[in-house]
């Protein structure tokens, strides 16, 4: 099958949304079929990729979102290319630009258009004018509007499937976690790996560190973490927490650092090279997050394919996802997130504990998420075909009563 995957974002920026659709193309590839990349020109990334698939069309820093990127025009290029690479399938992975080319491009070859929705928009409306100019009522409005006559939508949880059908969304929906690839995870760092990574970060290998790994943004809720760890500190006074990535909310939070008086605790490591991500994960000791905006929660999945606990914000995701204390613990208040480091400080890893995550694993790999997606595909093509035949055979029946 040939599948075009349309996105605004993709590496590389570095986002959940980025590294969502890679796991997809890479599992989609690795059953045969043929994955093409539509997306934005970047700085870093200004070309084409034709010999990797990826198709970049010319765009613009978003609207107060500046790290993320909107195409201006293409949409007679994009529709020659998806003829040229004869697509089956459109997939899109935005609700903007590129978005609007996947749907266009799709009515025009009458084949299936599919959506993920991704971004729980109404916790990003701050961005805007500072939540001003548009509203959660609007949100959905568009979103209606957007998603109306979609051949079939990914929710990547029950929270995102819950908000889609409050917005009175009436195409086909299926909930499909992105997975994680579980090959990247398949050969642990070795001591001797870890201690160097440590070294290189100041770190003794006795050392506790809570790891937040994530964009630096707002609605992460990262001065939650920092807020609470004078709290850990009482308890595990060597305690030290690493925030990995980068955002607008990086200078609000080192100020908030400096101002608590925890320079000595918290280092801040910019943003990292997708592939370097799992190393930080197994030099950890529990990963943190007090996000309350997650719509999957994809790094808690990271987190365990590395064999580290989560200590998390309570949401619908996790309320499936942490069904045992092996795999990780939620809270809501912050005495509970400080129980909850504390417990997996105080309590290394045993086989057992190990055994329960690697059972859990499966559920989330990316492989199954692979497959569940390219059923879904399948479904929506057989769907348009059986609604183009009751066309033609209505057509043919008002034509001979004619």
């Amino acid at each position: 099958m040939n599948i075009g995957l349309f996105t605004d974002t993709y590496f590389p920026q570095v986002s959940g949304v980025a590294t969502s659709i890679k796991t997809l193309r890479d599992e989609l590839t690795e059953q045969g079929h043929h994955v093409y990349i539509f997306t934005t020109t970047d700085p870093a990334a200004k070309h084409d990729e034709p010999e990797n698939g990826i198709y970049r069309f010319p765009s613009v820093p978003f609207v107060s979102f500046t790290d993320r990127r909107i195409a201006v025009r293409g949409w007679v290029r994009a529709l020659r290319l998806a003829r040229k690479l004869q697509l089956d399938i459109v997939h899109n992975q935005t609700e903007f630009s590129l978005g609007m080319m996947g749907k266009m491009v799709a009515k025009e070859m009458n084949i299936p258009c599919l959506h993920t929705y991704h971004t729980m928009y109404q916790d990003y409306l701050h961005y805007i004018a500072n939540g001003h100019i548009i509203k959660p009522h609007d949100v959905a409005r568009l979103a209606h509007l957007y998603l109306k006559n979609m051949t079939g939508i990914i929710a990547p949880s029950e929270r995102v499937l819950d908000t889609l059908q409050a917005y009175d969304v009436t195409s086909p929906i299926r909930i499909i976690p992105t997975g994680v690839n579980l090959r990247v995870y398949s050969k642990p760092d070795t001591p001797a790996q870890k201690h160097e990574l440590r070294q290189k970060l100041g770190y003794e290998d006795n050392v506790p560190v809570l790891l937040s790994l994530s964009r630096l943004a707002y609605e992460k809720n990262i001065q939650a973490l920092i807020e609470a760890l004078p709290d850990i500190l009482q308890h595990r006074p060597d305690a030290q927490l690493l925030i990995v990535g980068d955002g607008p909310a990086r200078e609000t939070l080192e100020r908030q650092v400096v101002k608590m008086g925890l320079s000595d605790h918290v280092q801040f490591t910019g943003e990292i090279k997708n592939e370097d991500v799992h190393h930080f994960y197994q030099m950890a000791d529990v990963f943190v997050s007090a996000s309350d905006s997650e719509s999957q929660g994809l790094t808690y999945d990271e987190a365990l394919a590395s064999n580290l606990p989560i200590v998390v914000m309570r949401s619908e995701y996790t309320d499936e996802l942490i069904d045992d204390p092996a795999i990780g613990m939620s809270f809501q208040k912050r005495g509970d997130l400080v129980k909850g480091v504390l417990y997996y400080l105080d309590h290394p890893d045993t086989q057992e504990t190990i055994t329960k995550r690697q059972q859990k694993l499966h559920d989330i790999s990316s492989e199954v998420f692979g497959q569940r997606v390219m059923d879904f595909y399948l479904e929506c093509q057989q769907r348009l075909q059986d609604e183009q035949d009751e066309k033609k055979r209505q057509h043919h029946l008002f034509g001979k009563r004619g």
